[in-house]
């Protein structure tokens, strides 16, 4: 343009649109400069954010490991593996940053991404000719470390495949072809004559993928354990009766319920005297006191979040008395006497005394359970009325009839017999005169 037989005008006003277009030139740069230092900026605020939000998940998963260590132990370990390699990667490029910048002075405490146009200082320290140099291949060594450390964390979880998948993918440092087609090798073509402040947003963005990497992980384990948790595996049908003792005819109510099983979840209080926890279960063993219905009733309190959860429970059952003797009486031979104090023991199957109430005239309390004392009037019949309240409030009643007689005439007996007898005047002189009651069997 600025040759030729040009006049000495034209050729000014040629000159002129050289330095116009390299004045545009330069401000482009200036502006794709620029564009590059923001851009890490906004990386840098990014890995921040990041840095505290991996910061409470970790929390998270130790909270959840330490309160319940079978549900989200594995969680844990996986996690506090991945936090170390994470962080160890991430201040290998933090180191790589540094050393690239120990040249750049900053301007008011900022980099002046203007100025970072040339990339001699990453070339001369990660090139030599058309190979890498010993930083170089350091560097390339530290991202397959990385990667291989991170499969060996994630090793046989499922649910964690997709995650390194992704990291394999970020990370893969494979040579690369061009847009000519020309192949080559990984750090030539990201950083290779790049402009410095272009290097420094790459890898910015770098220690940002290592961060959302690590913070999937923590996300997939959280929600993996949660899921773990509540896997129907875990949970047992339970048959919950509103009680454990009917009679016959009697309602039987209740519900079917699902509830969890879990050998590795340990409560940190239970109610004194419940049980001793063996597998997560409180194992219940007592001896069963008096008849009639009992209940079992108490908490667990587990830890959660810092915090002391209560879980109430309560059960009943029913004691009844053990069989230890028959009872055995004479249909016919219903008999009480006149005159005396008879013994009467009341019972009903399945009740408890206190829940029994006898009835007769002349009759009263005993001492002992179910003991009575009868002490019959004038006629020759009695009934004895049994009233009784079943646990489930119902009141049943039965009764018995008695024949009351009179106690026998005395008739004197000599030696124990009644009756002429014969004997020696010896016998007669050491014998005793007493009076017996005939037919009057009262023990």
């Amino acid at each position: 343009m600025a040759g030729g037989k040009l006049t000495p005008r034209q050729k000014m006003i040629n000159l002129m649109y050289l330095v116009f277009i390299a004045m545009l030139a330069l401000n482009m740069s200036k502006e794709v400069l620029s564009a590059f230092g923001l851009m890490n900026d906004k990386f840098e605020s990014a890995n921040s954010k990041s840095a505290m939000s991996n910061k409470d998940l970790l929390a998270t998963l130790d909270s959840k490991g330490s309160e319940n260590a079978g549900e989200f132990g594995a969680a844990k370990a996986t996690a506090d593996k991945v936090a170390v390699i994470s962080k160890t990667f991430f201040d290998y490029i933090e180191a790589l940053k540094k050393d690239a910048l120990k040249e750049t002075e900053l301007e008011d405490g900022k980099l002046p991404f203007e100025s970072m146009d040339k990339g001699a200082t990453i070339d001369e320290a990660w090139f030599s000719g058309d190979n890498y140099s010993a930083k170089g291949n350091e560097i390339i060594s530290t991202i397959e470390k990385y990667k291989t450390e991170m499969k060996n964390a994630l090793a046989g979880q499922d649910k964690l495949k997709a995650n390194l998948s992704e990291i394999n993918t970020k990370f893969d440092v494979s040579d690369v072809k061009d847009r000519e087609g020309v192949s080559k090798k990984y750090l030539e073509y990201n950083f290779e004559h790049f402009p410095l402040i272009a290097s420094i947003a790459k890898l910015t963005a770098f220690q940002n993928d290592i961060k959302k990497s690590e913070a999937d992980i923590y996300n997939t384990l959280l929600g993996k354990a949660a899921v773990d948790a509540a896997s129907y595996s875990k949970f047992k049908g339970f048959v919950v009766l509103e009680k454990n003792a009917y009679f016959q005819g009697e309602a039987v109510k209740g519900t079917v319920v699902l509830g969890k099983y879990d050998p590795d979840t340990h409560p940190t209080y239970i109610t004194p005297g419940i049980g001793k926890i063996e597998n997560g279960q409180a194992v219940i063993s007592e001896t069963a006191g008096a008849v009639g219905e009992r209940s079992i009733k108490g908490e667990f309190r587990f830890a959660e979040n810092g915090k002391s959860i209560p879980v109430a429970f309560e059960g009943n059952y029913v004691v009844v008395p053990r069989p230890n003797s028959a009872t055995i009486s004479a249909d016919k031979m219903n008999v009480v006497y006149r005159g005396v104090i008879n013994p009467i023991t009341v019972s009903f199957a399945g009740v408890s005394d206190n829940n029994v109430t006898a009835s007769a005239p002349g009759m009263s309390k005993g001492t002992g359970v179910g003991k009575y004392n009868l002490s019959p009037g004038q006629g020759t019949e009695l009934k004895i009325n049994v009233s009784a309240k079943l646990p489930d409030g119902k009141v049943v009643s039965d009764t018995k009839m008695f024949r009351i007689k009179g106690i026998p005439g005395p008739v004197g007996a000599i030696g124990g017999t009644m009756g002429v007898q014969k004997g020696a005047k010896s016998r007669l002189l050491v014998s005793q005169v007493s009076a017996i009651l005939p037919d009057f069997d009262f023990e």
